[in-house]
């Protein structure tokens, strides 16, 4: 579908097929700026609806849920490039061009890869408590990983109903969760952020969440300064005193203000 500068996108719910799925998506239509919004690990598309309704009728809102998550279908690979190309297929079928790209926590991380691998296609990026470099993962603390998810598995069925789990084994919700720790290392993170060139806004949350310790979590929040200093297309928009887990039901209106900020970017600074 391609929709031209002088087309009113409608307003359309339904599946897009990518690969071996479909994904759930739901586009607002309109002719306001589209901001794309990019789930946690294993959460669904419901947790962005207060940042939806702060920023209103001003924007064209796409959300959908990632494979295996919320109402889209299962696949066989749940790997992070697999999310990165599911990005790919519901812009491509939306017709989505130049967006903002909100993620959190793991959507945090699509959207700044996305965005260093395609700087002419979006406009801007917020990230929420997510895309942060640490080192902390080691074969320990995979195990670890591993052992949670285990003991999590009983409470899968009434955390998949609250947008807090996916229909996924036990090994699987780990293995995504340490692949993508893997690439927050800064050996492999650093990198990605050399190469953003539009403009990026972080909003961090503070202390712990689910599984995570307040002080190691606020330690690696802190190892995004000196990425701010080398590179000076990614900012702090806010720090707020919401946790990781909390943040987009209690600090959306410092979501939406970071989205804001990118809408009144000049465009030349994006080049």
């Amino acid at each position: 579908m391609t929709m031209t500068a002088r087309t009113q996108p409608a307003a359309w719910t339904g599946m897009v097929p990518v690969d071996d799925t479909a994904l759930a998506v739901t586009d607002t239509g309109g002719t306001g700026r589209p901001v794309v919004y990019l789930n946690g690990s294993y959460a669904d598309q419901k947790h962005w609806r207060r940042v939806i309704t702060e920023l209103g009728g001003d924007y064209r809102h796409i959300s959908y849920d990632e494979r295996a998550r919320g109402k889209s279908d299962l696949a066989t690979d749940y790997s992070f490039e697999a999310c990165l190309r599911d990005l790919d297929a519901v812009l491509t079928a939306r017709g989505v061009e130049r967006p903002i790209l909100v993620g959190w926590s793991y959507g945090a991380m699509l959207a700044v890869h996305w965005a260093a691998r395609n700087p002419g296609r979006v406009l801007g990026v917020v990230s929420v408590d997510g895309a942060l470099p640490h080192d902390w993962l080691d074969d320990a603390a995979k195990v670890q990983i591993r052992k949670l998810f285990r003991r999590l598995s009983p409470v899968f069925p009434v955390a998949r109903r609250l947008g807090m789990a996916a229909r996924m084994s036990a090994a699987e919700h780990a293995e995504i969760n340490i692949e993508v720790n893997e690439l927050c290392a800064p050996a492999a993170l650093d990198p990605v952020f050399d190469r953003v060139t539009v403009p990026t806004r972080y909003v961090l949350a503070t202390g712990g969440n689910l599984g995570g310790d307040p002080v190691l979590m606020e330690k690696i929040r802190g190892n995004l300064t000196p990425v701010i200093a080398r590179n000076p297309h990614i900012q702090l928009s806010a720090k707020v005193p919401s946790n990781h887990s909390k943040i987009l039901r209690k600090d959306y209106r410092a979501i939406a203000t970071a989205v804001r900020e990118l809408t009144t970017t000049p465009d030349h600074q994006t080049a």
